[in-house]
């Protein structure tokens, strides 16, 4: 055991880990304003812990001090999808990516182990800016659908337990659930467009609401008391009412005369100044 600074050897990482969140997310968000759907449901990462390194290198006969190279997974970064269509979708736009090097991938979906485990694995080279200039750093990154990182999050803790030595019969049932999370995932995938449809109707009218909402609150300021309340009055009898198609049609309408309202009277506020 060498006697390094295990602080300071991890920083790059976790400075990588956090920048990549970052990147992922601010992606998820702009390809959500393009097409009103991301292929990405959410991002995490994680830095190896200490241990976990250790017990990888003297499994794999990596020595102490090729530790940067010989470990592809100290930094990692896992974005999950929705559909194991969107899984391709992701890869291929981290392929496309100016800020890191992609090295190789592992598809663990086509091929899956037999364990059960089923995921897009990507092995990149990223550029990080240290107090002592720049550095390249491994990462892995792993692509799946949530059924997926359910069952390998359960594996995981299981495979912790019994420091890999699972007993057959838990073995077993691993594999069996593997296979009904990859039924459910084919499922899910023979219904996509119906499941984008209606989560896409539900965050139209959510905004609807939200809008009605903000504007009956800024005729306060306004102080157009009486208008504000009258509208409150609607808005409470849609909202109560609520469970049909021809009560989003009202919100819909409500939220227009609210507009017109305060476009009237915003031309009129200018014109007296």
């Amino acid at each position: 055991m060498d006697g390094r600074d295990w602080e300071l050897f991890l920083l790059p990482y976790e400075q990588t880990v956090e920048e990549l969140k970052v990147k992922f997310k601010t992606m998820r968000a702009e390809l959500k304003k393009r097409e009103e759907y991301a292929p990405i449901e959410f991002v995490t990462g994680r830095v190896k812990r200490i241990s976990s390194i250790l017990e990888k290198a003297k499994r794999l006969n990596v020595p102490m001090d090729q530790l940067e190279t010989g470990i592809e997974d100290i930094a990692g970064i896992r974005i999950m999808c929705q559909f194991v269509e969107d899984i391709r979708r992701v890869a291929e736009y981290i392929r496309n990516r100016k800020d890191l090097k992609l090295l190789f991938e592992k598809d663990y979906i086509t091929n899956y182990k037999e364990s059960g485990y089923r995921s897009f694995h990507m092995i990149v080279e990223y550029p990080v800016q240290t107090a002592l200039g720049q550095k390249q750093v491994l990462a892995e990154i792993q692509i799946r659908t949530l059924a997926m990182n359910f069952w390998a999050t359960i594996e995981h803790s299981l495979s912790y337990k019994y420091r890999e030595s699972l007993p057959d019969e838990m073995r077993r049932r691993l594999q069996k659930a593997a296979e009904a999370a990859a039924v459910l995932d084919n499922e899910m995938s023979s219904i996509r467009e119906e499941i984008l449809e209606a989560q896409k109707k539900f965050e139209d009218d959510s905004n609807i609401t939200s809008q009605v909402l903000t504007l009956i609150h800024q005729l306060y300021f306004y102080h157009l008391i009486n208008e504000a309340m009258e509208f409150q009055e609607r808005f409470n009898r849609i909202w109560e009412n609520q469970g049909s198609e021809r009560d989003m049609e009202d919100m819909k309408k409500l939220l227009e005369e609210v507009k017109q309202l305060m476009a009237a009277y915003r031309k009129d506020d200018s014109h007296e100044e």
